[in-house]
């Protein structure tokens, strides 16, 4: 009869899983993200969220699966959800420019919100397994249709758009690019050892506005802008072993291959290889020091791969008509990402748990490169974070995490193509700085399986 019980609840969980996750989905339907690391989310749930996204060697709840899938063994059966509240400040300021606006202006919709939700289940002491799906990152800006007396602006056709709106002469201008992971891992503990494995599918969206003026550069005009969202779906695989080396010491190490995607189709004659998009790999190691039974410092060292993406690595510059799209064509010209993230978390009563964290990473961005990347201006530097947790009762915790982004900034010539390699005297600054609170609430349908493990 208990066997049958723990069957009927397990299936019970595993329905309410599945629609949580439909409804998350749903709602990143609706839902942007903003660059923080280059373009990715600095870490996912409210735990993370308050560490800067520090924590690869110390799993403690079911979001830990989009970070290091090995931790799922340590975090007992629950599901939890959460959402942040985003709120990115993007502007530029261009002087001495004879095609981009010059002027400095603010991008519009700086509120956005980004679910998230995970469940896991072990299935014996030592194996567990479970689901997350959360925004990994993405790219937002809304330019108006500013003014623009640029002589590159106002030259007629064809040796000009003929126009005298908008930051690139075409109207209204921007990106809206936003990433869904589903994420399904199983792990397995070996005595001091845990291992994890997750296939990721990936959804992408994305539409690209404002860039008439580039038809000329462009192998497919028809598919370089103002075509609405464009979808593009793939997935790789995310890995990783989390080592108690004392009681007291852990080691975490986790890698995504890159997630390989189809193309985005309407925007085939923008991107290179007509509309190639993958996401880039990335890797992560770290550790976690008990310094006291109730106080864990942890630090993590990240690396993300955007040098291997080609649309997103390739030089920006434009070096003559119909290079838009080709394979090999131009990119937003950003380079491999290195992250330091430093965290605490004082478990200060059973009922309260307090965390702090900083976290810092590399500019993605060349002075060389500003100029298209007044679209994807991914140009911040540091993550302020701190957070709690009030566990209402056995079963319920609420969770808390806010995370202040200080402003960073990138200058550099306009640079967009023939004749000349850079405008004269011209100037181009992008600038940023970002908001974000997070609201989570956990759910434990039992304590954790009671471990084999020496250490922990």
């Amino acid at each position: 009869m208990g066997e049958i019980m723990q069957q009927g609840l397990k299936q019970r969980g595993l329905k309410f899983a599945g629609a949580a996750a439909f409804l998350a989905l749903a709602s990143f339907a609706v839902g942007e993200a903003q660059a923080t690391e280059g373009y990715f989310q600095y870490g996912y749930g409210a735990r993370q969220g308050g560490l800067a996204g520090a924590g690869v060697a110390d799993s403690r709840d079911a979001m830990a699966l989009s970070l290091n899938p090995a931790g799922l063994v340590h975090v007992g059966r629950q599901w939890q959800f959460g959402a942040s509240i985003f709120m990115p400040y993007r502007s530029y300021t261009a002087t001495g420019t004879a095609f981009v606006a010059p002027g400095k202006f603010d991008s519009k919709d700086n509120i956005f919100a980004i679910p998230n939700i995970a469940y896991n289940n072990p299935i014996d002491a030592d194996s567990s397994w479970g689901f997350a799906v959360f925004g990994n990152g993405g790219m937002n800006t809304n330019w108006a249709p500013v003014p623009n007396g640029t002589a590159g602006c106002l030259a007629p056709p064809p040796f000009g758009p003929g126009g005298g709106a908008g930051v690139f002469c075409g109207g209204p201008g921007g990106v809206d690019f936003m990433q869904a992971f589903i994420a399904f891992g199983y792990a397995r503990r070996f005595g001091v050892l845990s291992v994890g494995i997750a296939p990721v599918a990936v959804i992408q969206r994305l539409k690209f506005q404002g860039l008439s003026a580039f038809a000329g550069a462009s192998s497919n005009p028809a598919n370089l802008t103002n075509k609405g969202y464009s979808y593009a779906y793939g997935g790789g695989v995310r890995g990783g072993v989390e080592w108690s080396v004392a009681p007291n010491f852990r080691v975490g190490v986790s890698g995504s291959t890159p997630m390989w995607m189809t193309k985005f189709k309407k925007y085939s004659g923008l991107f290179q290889d007509g509309g190639n998009f993958d996401v880039p790999a990335n890797i992560t190691a770290g550790v976690a020091w008990d310094v006291m039974s109730a106080l864990t410092l942890m630090v993590d060292y990240k690396h993300i791969f955007y040098g291997s993406i080609p649309t997103i690595a390739n030089s920006s510059f434009i070096s003559g008509p119909g290079v838009l799209g080709l394979s090999g064509g131009p990119g937003f010209g950003w380079h491999d990402v290195d992250v330091i993230k430093f965290g605490a978390e004082w478990r200060a009563s059973p009922i309260w748990t307090w965390r702090v964290g900083y976290a810092h990473n590399t500019n993605p961005i060349r002075s060389t490169d500003v100029t298209l990347n007044i679209n994807a201006p991914g140009v911040v530097t540091d993550h302020i974070t701190g957070g709690f947790a009030y566990k209402a009762n056995a079963n319920s915790t609420f969770e808390f995490a806010a995370a202040y982004v200080p402003s960073h900034n990138v200058s550099g010539p306009e640079v967009v193509g023939v004749p000349s390699a850079a405008t004269a005297g011209s100037n181009i600054e992008l600038e940023m700085h970002q908001w974000q609170f997070t609201l989570g609430y956990t759910y434990n349908f039992a304590p954790p399986a009671p471990s084999k493990m020496v250490h922990r």
